[in-house]
């Protein structure tokens, strides 16, 4: 069933829509299968096989090869694999509707005015060039008119709005140890590179990254007109190098407790003196009694760094932050010089994103839901949310039975790890209740105006949650978004539309490669309120220690093992996986496909599907599996994938996974010897 087209309804119906069902292949999809009686396909791309090499050696190999062989990486992406080719669908799908709205117009306030004059100020370039810097000249003047360090925590409480320029981050989300309130968090912030790593280890990678990175400063520093690019650009890596010392790594930043630290404002000045948190707060526009200190060593080490740093230092910095920021709304030399940096050196990308493309992403990024109601309208099956509510009870149903068969689990804590998946939630396709933009008024030919006014919507939106009740209608991502996700303070997971398509969801498909493919992303998502983070809330969203010690010790020695095998991957160089960053992803995949094979096994009811294609039922599912992680990295972006993480490159999403279920070693004959072998006593069990 189809809703009606909003801009149809606000614009004319003489447009010419058409619709674009799901089920459509993408562009690098070309199955070439045969049909059942029913008229249902195997689901496996056969001219993506690899039959050269063995699927019991490398069954990524073995599934993807030929399309490894075949395919390029488009020159203004940093990778491409089965996520990216759908997302380029999306992309593509969401700028016809964008063009449409750009070209008919609409009343002012409306959302085709919001959205067309957003497009075309963004695309405007003559007049974005013609006005140079003056669109953030008060942004410099805010900074000259500084003249003391005491200045600084206001300034910083104001930046909130604009996140420019601020070592420090705030912002209000659902409180993890009362997750039917919102609550005020505070962060470390204030880099301009990805990683503190790229500041603190000194391989050869990352001194070239540093000089790279200050080559980039100074060179934004003379666009801008002003002397002493190089100086400039010396004082900013100073301080964020100093800044990167005292943050927490990734690994430290996913421990939920150590994260979680509840003080009065008064405590946190008592903890971090020095810097005057009171006024922060009050400047950022929040009332506020307690808050969250993420990581309280780090504000600790910043309020003393802080006045250490000249004030003039501190000028330089916010000024250069003021440019980076803003470099992709200014004229088209500042954006190009944050390619340079961003896209080609840190990424490897061969060439920008056209003009066109990188409007949508600004389009996206503010006025996101008012086109998800469009993409909705024209390219959403409402048959696919009943055939996903069928797959989410099957596998929660199957997720239940894994709990009670677990052996190293005692009765105590099975039963509160079945009352936890009793109360999960599940949010399919698009909001129940779409979010409004009544905030944000946007103006044609003002492209930083819109981009200020679409931070200042947001950020209001934000903080007016602090006592309000929790709105069980929010959504953290688009429906246009190819992506899932699981909210431990809500305790539920999110499958928007985007990615309930082929690979992942193929209506025409046999059960089996669908229950290998989205149902093991289903159960992915499931087991995350499992995992080695997720297992410490429970069933109401709140951090609550309900494991028995030996039930921990337990967990605990399990997660050791599948820490040791990611580690030992080596995807590039002599970068290894960090198999304590991807702990989380790596038992939210294994449990995932663990339960999804279960499922489909119950749904047969004892029956033996037929082969189709020369495949068996259980070879389809893990044909499933394996094609929906199809990836090429360049190698600088599989670099920082490794350094930052959280997920594993799509090869060992596979191999990994795989070569832990002995349910694989039965499907495809794996015996000692062969690549995906692993001695019984190191495979990994958990959920």
């Amino acid at each position: 069933m189809k809703r009606t087209s909003l801009l149809a309804l606000s614009i004319a119906a003489a447009l010419g829509l058409t619709a674009c069902s799901p089920a459509e292949n993408t562009q690098s999809t070309n199955i070439q299968a045969s049909q059942n009686q029913q008229g249902i396909t195997s689901g496996v791309e056969l001219n993506n096989l690899n039959t050269a090499v063995k699927p019991n050696d490398d069954f990524f190999q073995y599934i993807n090869g030929k399309w490894l062989e075949r395919t390029e990486i488009p020159a203004d992406r940093a990778r491409w694999g089965s996520f990216d080719e759908l997302r380029e669908r999306a992309e593509q799908q969401v700028l016809v509707i964008i063009n449409e709205f750009a070209a008919a117009g609409g009343e002012p306030g409306s959302n085709a005015q919001k959205i067309g004059d957003l497009f075309n100020a963004y695309l405007n370039v003559e007049r974005i060039n013609s006005l140079g810097l003056a669109p953030i000249q008060s942004n410099f003047d805010t900074i000259h008119a500084l003249t003391s360090h005491n200045d600084l925590a206001a300034f910083w409480g104001a930046q909130q709005r604009v996140r420019i320029g601020t070592p420090v981050s705030m912002f209000v989300g659902q409180d993890q140890m009362q997750s039917d309130q919102y609550i005020t968090m505070v962060s470390q912030s204030g880099l301009g590179m990805p990683d503190r790593d790229y500041y603190v280890k000194d391989s050869d990678e990352n001194l070239a990254l540093r000089q790279a990175y200050t080559g980039f400063i100074s060179n934004l520093w003379n666009l801008a007109g002003w002397e002493g690019g190089e100086q400039a650009a010396a004082t900013v890596l100073a301080i964020e190098t100093e800044l990167a010392n005292a943050h927490w790594s990734r690994i430290q930043n996913r421990d939920r407790r150590a994260t979680y630290n509840k003080m009065t404002v008064a405590e946190l000045a008592e903890h971090a003196p020095g810097f005057a948190w009171a006024t922060f707060f009050e400047q950022a526009g929040v009332d506020i009694n307690e808050v969250v200190v993420r990581q309280p060593d780090y504000l600790a080490t910043f309020a003393q760094m802080y006045t250490k740093v000249s004030l003039a230092d501190w000028k330089t910095y916010f000024k250069f932050h003021t440019l980076r920021a803003t470099a992709n709304y200014l004229p088209t030399q500042f954006g190009d010089a944050s390619f340079e940096f961003y896209g080609r050196t840190l990424q490897g990308l061969e060439e920008q994103r056209s003009r066109e493309k990188q409007a949508v992403s600004m389009v996206e990024s503010s006025l996101g839901f008012l086109v998800g109601q469009e993409y909705v309208a024209r390219h959403y099956q409402e048959e696919s949310r009943a055939r996903m509510e069928e797959l989410v009870a099957n596998i929660k149903v199957a997720f239940g039975e894994a709990i009670d068969d677990l052996e190293w689990m005692s009765p105590a804590t099975k039963l509160e790890a079945r009352a936890k998946l009793a109360t999960f939630t599940t949010k399919i396709g698009y909001p129940e209740k779409w979010r409004d933009y009544d905030c944000l008024d946007i103006v044609a030919d003002d492209l930083m105006a819109n981009v200020a006014a679409s931070g200042a919507c947001e950020y209001q939106r934000m903080i007016d949650r602090l006592g309000s009740e929790i709105d069980p209608y929010d959504w953290g991502m688009t429906p246009q978004t190819v992506n899932a996700y699981y909210r431990s303070t809500m305790n539920e997971i999110v499958f928007p539309a985007a990615i309930l398509q082929p690979p992942f969801f193929n209506v025409n498909a046999d059960d089996a490669v669908n229950y290998g493919a989205i149902g093991a992303v289903i159960g992915h998502e499931i087991t995350h309120g499992f995992d080695d983070q997720g297992r410490r809330s429970d069933g109401a969203g709140n951090l609550r220690d309900w494991w028995t010690e030996q039930d921990e010790e337990q967990f605990r020695g399990r997660a050791q093992l599948m820490i040791d095998q990611y580690s030992s991957f080596n995807p590039i160089d002599d970068l290894y996986l960090r198999g304590a960053l991807g702990l989380g992803e790596n038992i939210a995949d294994l449990g995932g496909l663990t339960v999804a094979y279960r499922a489909y096994q119950n749904s047969l009811k004892g029956k033996q599907p037929e082969i189709i294609d020369g495949f068996t039922a259980e070879q389809r599912f893990f044909a499933g599996w394996g094609q929906i992680w199809r990836i090429k990295f360049r190698d600088e972006s599989l670099r920082r994938q490794v350094i930052q993480g959280p997920h594993s490159p799509g090869k060992y999403r596979v191999l990994g996974v795989l070569s832990n279920m002995p349910e694989f070693y039965q499907a495809y004959e794996v015996k000692p010897g062969d690549g995906m072998y692993r001695q019984p006593d190191v495979r990994v069990k958990i959920w």
